[in-house]
């Protein structure tokens, strides 16, 4: 069975981006990238909502054709564009589009059961708004925290519920109030003071207390 895993980048104080989107506060460096770019290759698919896909889409087709690349870049962009790629919209139109990717409008999680049990690689989860929907119908098995040594002081955090289906284009998010345990079961220090923090969902059956 394929797992579902979130990574995400947050700041010391909780937040995911600052006002307006903003994430240039994220600090990665050649080693922290090239670290994405192995945690990433293995994957079977990429999982992200709408905004996070765009983001993404806007950049990464081309940017190994930048002479200034720099070699993780580039082998990132390669990454990107071969990957599957599954988005869940309501406003883009369903079915197959550019970059290998299929859009989905809505999160079924019968249909996301079926797809872990495919074979290939894990699928990696992005984007606070669909992570909160996929928490929810319990479909995450491991999230992967990238705590910055930043303060921002105001932004959107990690974690939301979805109690108006986030997913959405337009949907408006709040803190959730849910209480999941989880396992640490890895932690590793970068040099420039990232820090990852590896959790998986402490289950039933998992042993963990």
């Amino acid at each position: 069975m394929r797992k579902i895993s979130l990574m995400m980048s947050v700041s010391l104080d909780g937040f995911m981006e600052g006002v307006d989107r903003d994430i240039s506060w994220h600090v990665v460096d050649e080693e922290l990238h090239q670290h994405f770019n192995d945690t990433l290759r293995p994957l079977g698919a990429f999982v992200d909502g709408r905004v996070t896909h765009e983001l993404m889409a806007a950049y990464w087709p081309t940017a190994d054709a930048d002479p200034d690349a720099s070699p993780v870049t580039a082998e990132f962009a390669a990454i990107w564009r071969d990957k599957p790629k599954i988005v869940y919209s309501r406003t883009l139109p369903s079915g197959p589009a550019e970059w290998n990717t299929t859009i989905v409008s809505e999160v079924v999680p019968e249909e996301v059961r079926a797809l872990k049990a495919q074979p290939g690689g894990d699928l990696g989860l992005g984007g606070a708004d669909l992570a909160a929907t996929f928490l929810r119908h319990d479909l995450v098995d491991e999230i992967k925290v990238y705590v910055h040594p930043v303060l921002i002081g105001s932004g959107r955090r990690m974690f939301l519920t979805d109690e108006t289906d986030t997913h959405s284009d337009t949907a408006t998010a709040t803190a959730t109030d849910t209480r999941t345990a989880l396992r640490l079961v890895e932690s590793r220090a970068f040099g420039n003071g990232v820090v990852l923090l590896r959790y998986e969902r402490a289950r039933p059956d998992s042993g963990a207390r």
